[in-house]
């Protein structure tokens, strides 16, 4: 007779009769499979204990290693990769200590004083996403970001109104500023209030005349009701030379931590948070709100993270480009060198890191910017939490 075995080649069994003693036969059960089919057995075999050496795979930006810990956790409680990078990124937001201060409350004070927060949940296998941007006074936002995936339609939410759906789903809220950010944003404004991130406006940047900036150049009317910017090529190249001069001094931090996860059974998700950077016009957007920016996750080819200057890296969308890479056949280290090479060709000195990950459990990184990148890997290959390092380009 003949029987299909779930992702093995077919094998053959016959029965034959075999003499016991005199007179008297055994029925015996023999299978026979060719010398290419006990080949092919062998590397199921070892593809198997190779997978699960390699996975489950979890991995977060910089040397944040509690943060990997606490993910790992909840894959031992057997918890959905959702929830994984969910209670991972939790850690930072609630202990923000842990994370340098780059995550979560009492960092990182806006020109109004106010910390905010940006993160992003994406599910690999459904591919649905869940953001927000620019929440104010809701400490996990990272949590809130995954019940706009599950409990919406929608993919970001910002500001205040994202606030309030944080409230409706039974999100506290609560100040997020501590002495630190007060002495932080007093330090900034005997600064004269730099380095700020205005460009071209009246007063001059690089004085502390907050709330009274206007664009130097005036809209022009086209007709009624409708106006435009109108300028010209010479100050645009200008506007932006100025900035590509002084994005490297600027006080750019590590914009959060970003984190993957995948498994041997075809599940990704990857996720985003961050506080955003220090001094920052109220209402910025940052990088770790945006899909495909610091987080992107496909289970058909793997995920990849990022981390660094947000308002530069969110127009190059990294982490969508090393995923697309990796589908191309790309290894995770070509594809997040990949990834970072296209923003240096236009940004030579920004600061920022992409991490890649295939669904075959490899994984590799790329910088720019610093001199050496971190990041935290566990699986069970590894046995426990290790920081990874690579020299940046």
């Amino acid at each position: 007779m003949t029987r299909v075995v779930a992702s093995q080649p077919f094998i053959q069994r016959s029965w034959v009769q075999i003499p016991v003693r005199h007179g008297i036969f055994h029925m015996l059960q023999i299978t026979f499979i060719s010398s290419s089919e006990a080949v092919t057995l062998e590397v199921e075999k070892k593809r198997d204990k190779f997978m699960k050496k390699k996975f489950p795979l979890v991995i977060n930006t910089w040397n944040y290693t509690i943060p990997t810990t606490e993910a790992w956790m909840s894959v031992l409680y057997n918890l959905s990769a959702l929830d994984v990078v969910t209670n991972g990124i939790s850690v930072c937001e609630f202990y923000p200590s842990l994370c340098n201060f780059e995550v979560g409350f009492g960092g990182s004070p806006d020109e109004d004083h106010e910390t905010t927060l940006d993160a992003l949940l994406m599910d690999g296998v459904t591919m649905k996403v869940g953001a927000v941007g620019d929440l104010h006074r809701i400490k996990n936002a990272i949590g809130v970001a995954k019940y706009v995936l599950l409990h919406t339609k929608h993919s970001l939410l910002v500001g205040e109104s994202a606030t309030n759906f944080a409230k409706n789903m039974g999100f506290k809220e609560e100040l997020l500023t501590l002495r630190r950010s007060d002495i932080e944003y007093s330090d900034w404004e005997k600064n004269d209030c730099q380095p700020n991130y205005w460009v071209d406006v009246e007063p001059d940047e690089n004085l502390c005349s907050l709330y009274i900036r206007t664009p130097k150049r005036r809209m022009e009317h086209v007709h009624d009701f409708q106006t435009t910017f109108r300028y010209s090529e010479d100050s645009h190249d200008s506007k932006e030379n100025n900035f590509r001069k002084n994005e490297h001094n600027e006080n750019q931090g590590s914009e959060g931590i970003s984190m993957l996860f995948i498994n041997e059974y075809g599940y990704a998700a990857a996720g985003s948070s961050s506080n955003g950077l220090k001094h920052k016009i109220p209402g910025r957007v940052g990088n770790s709100a945006i899909a495909g920016g610091f987080a992107y996750a496909d289970a058909t080819v793997g995920a990849a993270i990022a981390t660094g200057n947000g308002d530069i890296m969110q127009r190059f969308a990294p982490s969508f480009l090393a995923v697309e890479e990796m589908r191309r056949g790309r290894t995770p280290r070509d594809a997040a060198y990949v990834a970072v090479e296209r923003i240096s060709s236009h940004y030579p000195n920004f600061f920022g890191a992409v991490v890649a990950a295939d669904n075959k459990g490899n994984f590799g990184a790329a910088c720019s910017g610093m001199e050496r990148f971190q990041f935290s890997v566990m699986n069970n290959e590894i046995g426990q939490v290790t920081v990874f390092s690579v020299t940046c380009t």
